[in-house]
């Protein structure tokens, strides 16, 4: 019998500020981050098993649906979060904290080379899972993952889906 693969594999995504930079500390950027995530999944680009956003960076576990690559979600993801984020920036009189000296762009958010690990066993699934959920814990803004807002903890723990996005991991 012939074995059945996936057409992607599911990813752990990381992507960090450029220079470590906390414009995600207020809650208006990491919705940008929400809001684009639910344009991926509802428009059938990706699915999302798991993710936290956090000051500086975020870390996702997702899956490219058919059609689409890894490359063409994450360049999507990253260009329209950066958008919205000179909108906000801009409203807020504090874009020049990250103009840059760049040929190709003013501004530059995401540090290049975001990190991608497909993830090709469910162990190697479970351990990322649990790295995520721990990264508030770890930065000492919670007690227990699932009292985290801007994470996937409580869906994984009480089935609570408060942004619509995920879905569960199918192994």
């Amino acid at each position: 019998m012939k074995a059945m693969y996936p057409e992607n594999w599911s990813q752990f995504f990381t992507a960090t500020i450029q220079e470590w930079k906390h414009l995600l500390k207020d809650d208006k950027y990491k919705d940008v981050i929400i809001n684009c995530l639910n344009f991926l999944v509802q428009n059938k680009k990706v699915k999302i098993n798991a993710f936290v956003i956090m000051s500086n960076h975020i870390h996702i576990i997702w899956q490219a649906m058919a059609g689409n690559s890894l490359n063409q979600v994450q360049t999507s993801f990253k260009k329209f979060t950066s958008k919205q984020f000179i909108k906000l920036l801009e409203a807020d009189k504090k874009l020049d904290l990250y103009e840059v000296n760049a040929a190709d762009r003013k501004h530059y958010f995401w540090k290049r080379n975001s990190l991608g690990v497909e993830l090709f066993t469910a162990a190697i699934f479970h351990q990322k899972l649990d790295y995520i959920h721990s990264n508030p814990i770890n930065a000492g803004l919670c007690n227990f993952p699932e009292e985290y807002k801007y994470s996937s903890a409580l869906f994984y723990k009480k089935d609570i889906d408060n942004f619509g996005l995920l879905e569960h991991y199918g192994c």
